[in-house]
């Protein structure tokens, strides 16, 4: 069973950084995809920035392109996501998420079959 925890989510000030991390076990990954969604408070999950396991390629919802990075650490089995230069309007529920293939960029919720618990980010202002 595949399991996804995520870590790193904090408090921090508006034009700070910060890594998330998300662990991922029970499974080998190549040619799986993973990304990052984020829930706002009282709205629906967006997606954020996904990535191939074995290619490293990467894809980014505009509204975070420039500013977060993602990568993984194939030997750690861990995805990373930095996020520089964070917004108030970046507060939310940040979740990792996986699915086996990697054929194209996955962008939707529904593909994915697994998630992890979420970690709260909350950006001051």
């Amino acid at each position: 069973q595949v399991t996804l925890v995520e870590y790193g989510g904090r408090l921090v000030q508006a034009g700070g950084s910060l890594t998330l991390s998300c662990a991922a076990s029970g499974g080998t990954f190549s040619y799986w995809t993973m990304g990052w969604f984020r829930q706002p408070p009282g709205k629906e999950r967006e997606f954020l920035s996904v990535i191939k396991w074995n290619s490293g390629s990467a894809y980014y919802a505009d509204s975070v392109k420039g500013r977060f990075t993602i990568s993984r650490d194939n030997a750690k089995n861990t995805m990373y996501l930095q996020m520089n230069s964070l917004k108030p309007e970046d507060t939310a529920v940040y979740y990792c998420a996986a699915r086996n293939g990697d054929g194209t960029f996955f962008l939707s919720p529904a593909e994915y079959n697994y998630w992890g618990q979420g970690t709260w980010v909350t950006v001051s202002s």
